[in-house]
Protein backbone atom coordinates (compact mmCIF):
# COMPACT_ATOMS: atom_id res chain seq x y z
CA UNK A 1 0.00 0.00 0.00
CA UNK A 2 1.55 3.34 -1.04
CA UNK A 3 2.71 5.50 1.86
CA UNK A 4 0.73 8.47 0.63
CA UNK A 5 -2.59 6.59 0.55
CA UNK A 6 -5.31 8.19 2.71
CA UNK A 7 -2.88 10.89 3.75
CA UNK A 8 -4.96 13.87 2.61
CA UNK A 9 -8.46 15.23 3.14
CA UNK A 10 -8.63 17.72 0.31
CA UNK A 11 -5.53 19.92 0.69
CA UNK A 12 -4.99 18.99 4.34
CA UNK A 13 -2.12 16.65 5.12
CA UNK A 14 -3.19 14.40 8.01
CA UNK A 15 0.42 13.61 8.89
CA UNK A 16 1.16 17.25 9.74
CA UNK A 17 0.29 18.18 13.32
CA UNK A 18 -0.08 21.92 13.74
CA UNK A 19 -1.16 22.05 17.38
CA UNK A 20 1.27 21.69 20.33
CA UNK A 21 -0.90 18.91 21.77
CA UNK A 22 -0.76 17.03 18.49
CA UNK A 23 3.02 17.29 18.27
CA UNK A 24 3.32 16.16 21.89
CA UNK A 25 1.12 13.15 21.12
CA UNK A 26 3.33 12.21 18.17
CA UNK A 27 6.44 12.39 20.36
CA UNK A 28 4.83 10.22 23.03
CA UNK A 29 3.64 7.53 20.65
CA UNK A 30 6.76 7.46 18.44
CA UNK A 31 8.70 4.97 20.63
CA UNK A 32 5.77 2.55 20.56
CA UNK A 33 5.46 2.79 16.77
CA UNK A 34 9.20 2.17 16.37
CA UNK A 35 9.03 -0.84 18.65
CA UNK A 36 5.96 -2.67 17.34
CA UNK A 37 5.39 -1.01 13.96
CA UNK A 38 2.64 1.38 12.79
CA UNK A 39 -0.08 -1.28 12.26
CA UNK A 40 0.30 -2.86 15.70
CA UNK A 41 0.59 0.57 17.30
CA UNK A 42 -2.71 1.57 15.67
CA UNK A 43 -4.47 -1.48 17.10
CA UNK A 44 -2.94 -0.96 20.55
CA UNK A 45 -3.91 2.71 20.66
CA UNK A 46 -7.50 1.96 19.66
CA UNK A 47 -7.72 -0.94 22.15
CA UNK A 48 -6.37 1.16 25.01
CA UNK A 49 -8.55 4.08 23.93
CA UNK A 50 -11.62 1.84 23.94
CA UNK A 51 -10.91 0.71 27.48
CA UNK A 52 -10.34 4.27 28.66
CA UNK A 53 -13.50 5.44 26.86
CA UNK A 54 -15.56 2.73 28.54
CA UNK A 55 -14.15 3.65 31.95
CA UNK A 56 -14.81 7.35 31.37
CA UNK A 57 -18.34 6.52 30.22
CA UNK A 58 -19.02 4.68 33.45
CA UNK A 59 -17.51 7.55 35.46
CA UNK A 60 -19.41 10.22 33.55
CA UNK A 61 -22.60 8.25 34.10
CA UNK A 62 -22.44 9.22 37.75
CA UNK A 63 -22.28 12.90 36.80
CA UNK A 64 -25.14 12.40 34.35
CA UNK A 65 -27.24 10.73 37.04
CA UNK A 66 -26.66 13.67 39.38
CA UNK A 67 -27.81 16.09 36.70
CA UNK A 68 -30.91 14.01 36.09
CA UNK A 69 -31.68 13.89 39.80
CA UNK A 70 -31.29 17.66 39.96
CA UNK A 71 -33.75 17.97 37.07
CA UNK A 72 -31.23 19.91 34.98
CA UNK A 73 -31.07 18.92 31.30
CA UNK A 74 -33.54 16.18 32.19
CA UNK A 75 -36.18 18.89 32.20
CA UNK A 76 -36.11 18.40 28.43
CA UNK A 77 -37.14 14.77 28.65
CA UNK A 78 -40.84 14.97 29.42
CA UNK A 79 -41.63 17.86 27.06
CA UNK A 80 -39.78 16.03 24.26
CA UNK A 81 -41.72 12.83 24.92
CA UNK A 82 -45.01 14.72 25.06
CA UNK A 83 -44.24 16.31 21.70
CA UNK A 84 -43.36 12.94 20.20
CA UNK A 85 -46.64 11.41 21.39
CA UNK A 86 -48.60 14.31 19.90
CA UNK A 87 -46.98 13.77 16.49
CA UNK A 88 -47.67 10.04 16.21
CA UNK A 89 -49.74 8.50 13.46
CA UNK A 90 -50.03 4.83 12.56
CA UNK A 91 -48.27 5.12 9.18
CA UNK A 92 -45.49 7.25 10.67
CA UNK A 93 -45.06 4.85 13.58
CA UNK A 94 -44.58 1.96 11.15
CA UNK A 95 -42.14 3.91 8.99
CA UNK A 96 -39.98 5.09 11.89
CA UNK A 97 -40.01 1.64 13.49
CA UNK A 98 -38.63 0.21 10.25
CA UNK A 99 -36.06 2.98 10.05
CA UNK A 100 -34.88 2.61 13.64
CA UNK A 101 -34.34 -1.12 13.05
CA UNK A 102 -31.49 -0.18 10.72
CA UNK A 103 -29.61 1.05 13.78
CA UNK A 104 -30.50 -1.98 15.92
CA UNK A 105 -28.42 -4.99 17.03
CA UNK A 106 -29.17 -6.80 13.76
CA UNK A 107 -29.49 -4.01 11.21
CA UNK A 108 -26.41 -1.99 12.18
CA UNK A 109 -23.90 -4.89 12.09
CA UNK A 110 -25.22 -5.98 8.69
CA UNK A 111 -24.94 -2.41 7.39
CA UNK A 112 -21.47 -1.88 8.86
CA UNK A 113 -20.06 -5.19 7.59
CA UNK A 114 -21.50 -4.61 4.12
CA UNK A 115 -19.91 -1.16 3.89
CA UNK A 116 -16.64 -2.47 5.32
CA UNK A 117 -16.38 -5.26 2.74
CA UNK A 118 -17.36 -2.96 -0.13
CA UNK A 119 -14.76 -0.34 0.81
CA UNK A 120 -12.03 -2.89 1.49
CA UNK A 121 -12.54 -4.72 -1.82
CA UNK A 122 -12.87 -1.59 -3.95
CA UNK A 123 -9.82 0.06 -2.39
CA UNK A 124 -7.79 -3.10 -1.83
CA UNK A 125 -7.06 -1.73 1.60
CA UNK A 126 -7.17 -3.11 5.14
CA UNK A 127 -7.98 0.32 6.60
CA UNK A 128 -11.80 -0.16 6.61
CA UNK A 129 -11.35 -3.65 8.07
CA UNK A 130 -9.42 -2.18 10.98
CA UNK A 131 -11.21 1.10 11.65
CA UNK A 132 -14.87 0.08 11.33
CA UNK A 133 -14.77 -2.96 13.68
CA UNK A 134 -12.55 -1.07 16.12
CA UNK A 135 -14.93 1.87 16.18
CA UNK A 136 -17.95 -0.40 16.58
CA UNK A 137 -16.29 -2.36 19.40
CA UNK A 138 -15.52 0.82 21.33
CA UNK A 139 -19.09 2.01 20.83
CA UNK A 140 -20.36 -1.29 22.22
CA UNK A 141 -18.08 -1.05 25.26
CA UNK A 142 -19.32 2.47 26.03
CA UNK A 143 -22.95 1.41 25.65
CA UNK A 144 -22.52 -1.53 28.02
CA UNK A 145 -20.55 0.56 30.54
CA UNK A 146 -23.17 3.31 30.59
CA UNK A 147 -26.12 0.97 30.94
CA UNK A 148 -24.48 -1.04 33.72
CA UNK A 149 -23.40 2.10 35.61
CA UNK A 150 -26.87 3.68 35.84
CA UNK A 151 -29.59 1.24 34.84
CA UNK A 152 -31.91 4.15 34.04
CA UNK A 153 -35.50 3.19 33.31
CA UNK A 154 -36.93 3.84 29.87
CA UNK A 155 -39.98 6.07 29.34
CA UNK A 156 -43.30 4.56 30.55
CA UNK A 157 -44.27 1.59 28.40
CA UNK A 158 -47.77 2.98 27.85
CA UNK A 159 -46.17 5.93 26.02
CA UNK A 160 -43.93 3.77 23.82
CA UNK A 161 -44.56 2.30 20.37
CA UNK A 162 -44.16 -1.50 20.21
CA UNK A 163 -42.07 -3.58 20.03
CA UNK A 164 -41.08 -2.65 23.57
CA UNK A 165 -37.53 -2.76 24.95
CA UNK A 166 -36.49 -3.56 28.49
CA UNK A 167 -32.74 -2.89 28.69
CA UNK A 168 -31.53 0.20 30.57
CA UNK A 169 -32.22 3.48 28.81
CA UNK A 170 -28.89 5.32 29.19
CA UNK A 171 -27.14 5.76 26.84
CA UNK A 172 -29.08 5.15 23.64
CA UNK A 173 -27.17 2.36 21.89
CA UNK A 174 -28.88 3.09 18.57
CA UNK A 175 -27.82 6.74 18.76
CA UNK A 176 -24.26 6.03 19.87
CA UNK A 177 -23.68 3.36 17.23
CA UNK A 178 -25.25 5.48 14.48
CA UNK A 179 -22.93 8.39 15.26
CA UNK A 180 -19.84 6.18 15.37
CA UNK A 181 -20.53 4.08 12.28
CA UNK A 182 -21.76 7.01 10.20
CA UNK A 183 -18.82 9.12 11.35
CA UNK A 184 -16.16 6.55 10.53
CA UNK A 185 -17.75 5.70 7.17
CA UNK A 186 -17.85 9.40 6.32
CA UNK A 187 -14.19 9.71 7.33
CA UNK A 188 -13.20 6.77 5.13
CA UNK A 189 -15.12 8.23 2.21
CA UNK A 190 -13.75 11.77 2.43
CA UNK A 191 -10.21 10.37 2.42
CA UNK A 192 -10.73 9.45 -1.23
CA UNK A 193 -13.04 12.26 -2.33
CA UNK A 194 -11.33 15.09 -4.19
CA UNK A 195 -14.20 17.53 -4.61
CA UNK A 196 -15.08 19.79 -1.70
CA UNK A 197 -18.82 19.57 -2.45
CA UNK A 198 -18.70 15.78 -2.43
CA UNK A 199 -16.96 15.76 0.94
CA UNK A 200 -19.48 18.25 2.33
CA UNK A 201 -22.39 16.14 1.07
CA UNK A 202 -20.90 13.01 2.65
CA UNK A 203 -20.58 14.73 6.03
CA UNK A 204 -24.10 16.17 5.83
CA UNK A 205 -25.57 12.74 5.05
CA UNK A 206 -23.66 11.16 7.96
CA UNK A 207 -24.90 13.85 10.36
CA UNK A 208 -28.44 13.48 9.03
CA UNK A 209 -28.40 9.71 9.52
CA UNK A 210 -27.06 9.94 13.08
CA UNK A 211 -29.44 12.74 14.02
CA UNK A 212 -32.58 11.11 12.66
CA UNK A 213 -31.64 7.76 14.19
CA UNK A 214 -31.38 9.38 17.62
CA UNK A 215 -34.60 11.34 17.24
CA UNK A 216 -36.41 8.19 16.12
CA UNK A 217 -35.68 6.69 19.53
CA UNK A 218 -37.35 9.64 21.25
CA UNK A 219 -40.30 9.60 18.85
CA UNK A 220 -40.96 5.90 19.56
CA UNK A 221 -40.72 6.46 23.32
CA UNK A 222 -37.83 4.01 23.63
CA UNK A 223 -35.40 6.56 25.08
CA UNK A 224 -35.40 9.87 26.87
CA UNK A 225 -33.99 12.81 24.94
CA UNK A 226 -31.04 13.13 27.32
CA UNK A 227 -30.11 9.48 26.65
CA UNK A 228 -29.76 10.44 23.00
CA UNK A 229 -27.92 13.72 23.63
CA UNK A 230 -25.28 12.03 25.78
CA UNK A 231 -24.95 9.17 23.27
CA UNK A 232 -24.24 11.69 20.51
CA UNK A 233 -21.58 13.35 22.66
CA UNK A 234 -19.90 10.04 23.51
CA UNK A 235 -20.02 8.99 19.87
CA UNK A 236 -18.33 12.15 18.63
CA UNK A 237 -15.62 11.79 21.29
CA UNK A 238 -14.94 8.18 20.28
CA UNK A 239 -14.78 9.10 16.58
CA UNK A 240 -12.13 11.68 17.49
CA UNK A 241 -10.08 8.97 19.24
CA UNK A 242 -10.28 6.56 16.29
CA UNK A 243 -9.43 9.23 13.71
CA UNK A 244 -6.52 10.47 15.84
CA UNK A 245 -5.20 6.91 16.09
CA UNK A 246 -5.42 6.56 12.31
CA UNK A 247 -3.62 9.87 11.78
CA UNK A 248 -0.83 8.65 14.05
CA UNK A 249 -0.64 5.46 12.00
CA UNK A 250 -0.37 7.46 8.76
CA UNK A 251 2.30 9.68 10.31
CA UNK A 252 4.55 6.85 11.43
CA UNK A 253 3.99 4.78 8.29
CA UNK A 254 5.09 7.74 6.17
CA UNK A 255 8.19 8.30 8.31
CA UNK A 256 9.10 4.62 8.17
CA UNK A 257 8.79 4.67 4.38
CA UNK A 258 10.96 7.80 4.21
CA UNK A 259 13.65 6.14 6.33
CA UNK A 260 13.62 3.15 4.00
CA UNK A 261 13.99 5.42 1.01
CA UNK A 262 10.51 4.64 -0.37
CA UNK A 263 8.78 7.33 -2.44
CA UNK A 264 6.16 9.30 -0.51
Amino acid sequence: MPAHQDQYVGPRDLTRWSSPIGRLLVRCVRPLARWVGPHTALLLIITIGGGVAAALTAASAEVYESVVDADGVAALDHPALDLAVSLRQDWLNAFITGYTNIGGPIGMPILAVSIMVLLAVRRRSWTPVILLPAAAFGSLLMTIAGKDAIGRLRPPIELAVPPYESSPSFPSGHSLNAVVIAGIVAYLLVLRQHRKRTRALTIVLAVLFATTMGLSRVYLGHHWLTDVLVAWTLGVAWIAVVITAHRLFLTFRLRRSALRGAPA
